[in-house]
């Protein structure tokens, strides 16, 4: 599947039936709590993740969420 992350054309691996964002963004390595996911222009709950199905073409932005002092 083809996807764009961040402005950047990727291509995931995917099951064939079915690829939600949750799916995405642990292929992808980040760690849930410390970033917020936009899907096609909006911003998408952490809880709702595997409700959200990705399809191919879909854009996906993702910022991490950084603490400093």
């Amino acid at each position: 599947m083809n996807i764009t992350i961040n402005g950047e054309l990727k291509t995931i691996e995917t099951n064939p039936s079915l690829t939600t964002l949750d799916m995405v963004i642990s292929q992808l390595g980040h760690h849930p709590q410390s970033i917020v996911v936009e899907l096609n222009g909006i911003i998408v709950n952490r809880k709702k993740w595997l409700e959200h199905e990705v399809e191919d073409g879909d854009k996906v932005e993702i910022v991490t969420i950084v603490g400093g002092g």
